[in-house]
C-alpha cells in the first residue's frame, strides 16, 4: 500500500503544480479587472476644474474664428486670382486680334499691289509699283511695330496693376486674420 499512497501523494503535488499557474494567472486577471473598474468609476466621478474648460473653449473659438478668417482670405485670394488669369486672358485676346488684324491689313496691300503690278504695261512701272509698295510697307511696318509695343505695355501694366492690387488686398487680410 505505500506504493500506492506515494503515487496518489506524488499525483496530488503534481497537480497542484500545474493548476498553480493557473490560478496565478486568474489572481492576476481578477486584479487587473478590478483595478481598471476602479479607475472607470474613479473617472466618472473625475470633474474637470472650471477653468481648464474656460481655456479650451475659448481656444476652440478662437481657431475657429481664425479658420474663419483664413478660409475667407482664401477664397477672396482665389477670386482675385481668378481676375488676374481673366484680365491677362483678355489681353491676350486683344493681342491676338490685334496680330490678327494686321495680318488681314498686310496680305491685302500685297493682294492689291500684286494685281497693280499684273496690270502694269511697261517694266518702269512695275519698278514704281513695287517701289511704292516696299515704301507703304516700311511705313506701315513701323507703325504696326509701335501699336504692337504700346498696345503689349498697356496690356502688362495692367496685369501687374491688377496682381499688385490682389496681393496688397491679400497681404491685409493676412494681417487682420494673424
Amino acid at each position: 500500500m505505500a506504493p500506492s499512497s506515494e503515487i496518489h501523494s506524488a499525483t496530488r503535488r503534481a497537480a497542484r503544480r500545474v493548476s498553480r499557474p493557473f490560478h496565478m494567472e486568474t489572481v492576476m486577471t481578477d486584479q487587473f479587472t478590478r483595478q481598471a473598474q476602479d479607475m472607470l468609476a474613479a473617472a466618472k466621478e473625475a470633474r474637470i476644474p472650471e477653468n481648464v474648460q474656460a481655456f479650451a473653449e475659448d481656444s476652440v473659438a478662437k481657431t475657429r474664428e481664425a479658420y474663419s478668417k483664413m478660409s475667407s482670405a482664401a477664397k477672396d485670394g482665389v477670386k482675385a486670382f481668378q481676375e488676374i488669369v481673366l484680365a491677362a486672358q483678355a489681353g491676350a485676346k486683344t493681342f491676338g486680334e490685334k496680330v490678327l488684324h494686321t495680318a488681314t491689313v498686310n496680305a491685302e496691300a500685297a493682294f492689291d499691289a500684286a494685281e497693280a503690278i499684273a496690270r502694269a504695261k511697261t517694266v518702269p512701272e512695275v519698278a514704281r509699283l513695287q517701289a511704292s509698295f516696299i515704301q507703304q510697307q516700311i511705313a506701315t511696318a513701323s507703325t504696326q511695330t509701335k501699336e504692337f509695343f504700346e498696345l503689349s505695355n498697356k496690356i502688362g501694366r495692367q496685369t501687374l496693376e491688377s496682381m499688385n492690387a490682389v496681393a496688397s488686398k491679400t497681404f491685409d487680410q493676412m494681417k487682420n486674420v494673424g
